[in-house]
């Protein structure tokens, strides 16, 4: 009867080894404090903000202020100058009537500028299999905006955007050799 027991145990063993417990794979969200929930939303907002019409304190009541939303960055007129790639070799004459004379106002010419994101990381596929290094499986889900807001004193003149709605990457990892992967360098480089 023992043997039975013994033997049903080892074939258990190797069955819940063999299967893949993908619910033990760690899993990880990446977000930056939003005050938006999605990129849709993201949008709207910044949809609703019109150049030559929009202050600085409905920019405020839109919930982009640098001090109380993260990730939104305020810059000076130089950071302004660097963000659209304006060089000492570049004809100001490309850019529009508003940044130019914006800028030509050094000090009352500053921006916001907004890097929202959020990213959703999980591994997938044989739970031992990325235990032990061999295979790890990762898909990461989310989306991402960006925005460039340029004010002089306290009217949104120029506003500019880029973003991925819909970010999906897939990266697969293998090692032949598992957690052995990589040991003999490092003996050598002691």
């Amino acid at each position: 009867m023992n043997t039975f027991r013994f033997q049903f145990f080892t074939l258990f063993l190797m069955a819940l080894i063999c299967t893949g417990c993908s619910s033990l794979l760690p899993r990880s969200t990446q977000t930056n404090e939003l005050p938006w929930s999605s990129y849709e939303q993201a949008q709207q907002i910044f949809d609703s903000i019109t150049p030559e019409k929009t202050t600085l304190d409905e920019l405020h009541q839109l919930g982009i202020r640098p001090e109380r939303t993260p990730n939104v960055s305020l810059l000076n007129h130089t950071d302004v100058m660097r963000r659209l790639a304006i060089t000492a070799n570049l004809d100001l004459q490309f850019l529009p009537p508003q940044v130019r004379k914006c800028i030509a106002s050094h000090h009352s010419c500053h921006a916001y500028e907004i890097e929202q994101k959020h990213l959703y990381h999980e591994r997938h596929g044989n739970f031992w299999m990325d235990f032990l290094n061999f295979r790890r499986q990762t898909n990461t889900v989310g989306w991402q905006f960006d925005a460039l807001i340029i004010m002089q004193d306290e009217l949104v003149v120029y506003k500019l955007w880029s973003g991925k709605p819909n970010i999906l990457q897939q990266e697969e990892e293998r090692s032949p050799l598992g957690p052995l992967q990589g040991v003999g360098t490092t003996q050598w480089r002691r």
